[in-house]
């Protein structure tokens, strides 16, 4: 296992969307570990690390036969459960301590998730419980980025909206967003930064779900979880529906899903999406939607990884923190202390 000062380990982190995943291995990096991932007959997902045994070529090369993996270099072949089942010549009795290391992993609302740690810390109730995306009253979908930053840039990116003013000035950005006061506090094993916006012009990807003209109420509720996700409710409502920052599905209402899981120091994988609880029964609406909101992180992708070369080009400065950088902050203060005690709390449902 590869060890970190900036990430979990004994912790749940997304894989892979469920259509990712095939019977084809697909290889992907996991907090430093190399694993892949392939679904058997059953449809079930197998996870192992992405070396041979032998001379370690990634298995993710190898040819599938049944549930079993053949390396292509000398043709060991490794069952499911990275236990070896042939050896390379045939006349050679099957050494079963010769065998590749297995991960746990679980599929629940449209993610595979996997653990990289501990298996006997691998329990499922620690699965955030997404219910936005498993709740018949919502429809989920999205997509994935590989991003070439530190994934706590990216946590701090969704902690702060504030940049969405000028990073995303044609979609969901306006200057109320800089105009209007944040709350930021820590709530249990999460921290949370609240933002209401009364009586304002929707901006573009707003006013087009509203479908209606007039002034509307806005609001950003921004949820950070162990060991790297961020929930945000958002949306907006007409101002004569009489909507609160704690009661506001009066409106069109989104939350956004962002997981984040580590590759390297300065890499990881992007799982984005949203759940909404409009236009449910419109899949062209569903597709896009899909295509602006993935547009939108497009956006963030561009700017995060200029700022993580621009960071490695200064090693002699650091990171400034304002106060619109505190949900940020706290976040990177949670993970510190989770790595410091050696486990991840368990994930809370996201706000209602």
């Amino acid at each position: 296992m590869v060890t970190s000062t900036t990430w979990l380990t004994d912790a749940w982190y997304v894989a892979g969307w469920d259509a990712e995943i095939d019977s084809a291995p697909l290889a992907r990096t996991i907090c430093g570990v190399p694993v892949v991932l392939y679904r058997k007959l059953d449809r079930s997902v197998v996870a192992l690390r992405d070396a041979c045994p032998h001379r370690l070529l990634p298995l993710s090369m190898g040819i599938r036969e049944g549930d079993s993996l053949r390396c292509k270099y000398h043709g060991l072949k490794l069952g499911p459960d990275g236990v070896a089942e042939e050896m390379p010549l045939k006349t050679d009795p099957v050494n079963r301590r010769i065998c590749t290391e297995s991960f746990v992993v679980h599929e629940r609302h449209r993610f595979v998730w996997i653990w990289i740690g501990d298996k006997a810390k691998a329990d499922p109730a620690l699965i955030p419980d997404l219910w936005p995306c498993s709740d018949p009253g919502w429809v989920f979908d999205g997509g994935y980025y590989h991003v070439g930053c530190d994934y706590r840039l990216m946590i701090d990116n969704l902690m702060d909206l504030t940049h969405e003013t000028h990073v995303h000035s044609g979609s969901i950005g306006q200057p109320e967003i800089l105009e209007a006061p944040i709350e930021t506090r820590v709530d249990g094993a999460e921290v949370v930064v609240e933002r209401w916006m009364p009586g304002i012009d929707a901006p573009p990807f707003w006013r087009a779900a509203l479908g209606q003209p007039g002034l509307v109420d806005r609001w950003q509720i921004c949820r950070f979880a162990l060991p790297a996700s961020v929930m945000i409710d958002v949306g907006v409502a007409p101002v004569e529906a009489g909507a609160t920052l704690e009661s506001h599905d009066q409106g069109v209402r989104g939350m956004v899903i962002d997981f984040m899981t580590p590759e390297s120091e300065t890499s990881h994988h992007y799982f984005w999406g949203m759940a909404r609880n409009f236009a449910l029964d419109d899949p062209g609406f569903t597709a896009r939607f899909k295509r602006q909101q993935g547009g939108v992180f497009a956006e963030d992708k561009v700017i995060l990884e200029a700022q993580q070369q621009a960071i490695l080009a200064n090693p002699d400065l650091k990171l400034s923190a304002y106060r619109i950088d505190e949900g940020g902050t706290r976040s990177r203060q949670a993970i510190t202390r989770a790595i410091r005690a050696g486990q991840a709390e368990p994930a809370l449902t996201p706000a209602t």
